[in-house]
């Protein structure tokens, strides 16, 4: 038995959930998220809460059935609160500068690193952190590691951009022998 998935997801006010065939449809002002619940698992809305219940008894129903349920959940919690990640930028002479829709990133390259934010994401920088918001935690998480891959964390010096709860684990460097 799934205990995520017997949970059920609460529908807060300002949120309009419809049921459409196979098609659960979210909305909240101007954003709107659809998540089509296929052939395995069954899905009803009673009294502001999503009901996920798997069809039959086999694996593959069981599985998706809390897979659903969480993927629900993270569309109401993107719609009402949102998501974010904060990166830090370690380093001499290290930065990130918003211009426009794009993130100018300095780290040390002999060219800066132009990032075009992509659309629902919005990124605020504070002097050495980037803060990466927005509705779709999947997206969010993605931009945060695509920004993250252009210069990760070395273990030396810990230069790099690092998630903010990051813990990067350091290496002793060369010792001279006497």
């Amino acid at each position: 038995m799934s205990r995520i998935g017997k949970q059920p997801v609460a529908i807060p006010s300002g949120v309009e959930v419809k049921l459409e065939g196979n098609l659960l449809k979210f909305k909240k002002g101007n954003l709107a998220k659809e998540l089509d619940t296929k052939a395995h698992v069954n899905v009803e809305i009673k009294d502001n809460n999503i009901l996920f219940s798997p069809k039959g008894e086999d694996r593959q129903s069981r599985a998706y059935w809390g897979t659903y349920r969480a993927l629900a959940h993270n569309i109401v919690t993107g719609l009402t609160q949102g998501f974010s990640k904060t990166l830090e930028i370690n380093g001499v002479g290290y930065k990130a500068a918003l211009k426009g829709k794009i993130l100018e990133l300095s780290l040390g390259f002999s060219h800066p690193i132009n990032y075009n934010i992509p659309e629902g994401i919005e990124i605020v920088v504070d002097k050495n952190n980037v803060i990466v918001k927005g509705s779709d935690k999947q997206v969010v998480g993605q931009v945060a590691a695509q920004i993250r891959e252009f210069r990760p964390p070395e273990p030396y010096k810990g230069k790099g951009v690092k998630y903010s709860d990051e813990r990067i684990i350091r290496k002793a460097g060369k010792t001279s022998k006497k």
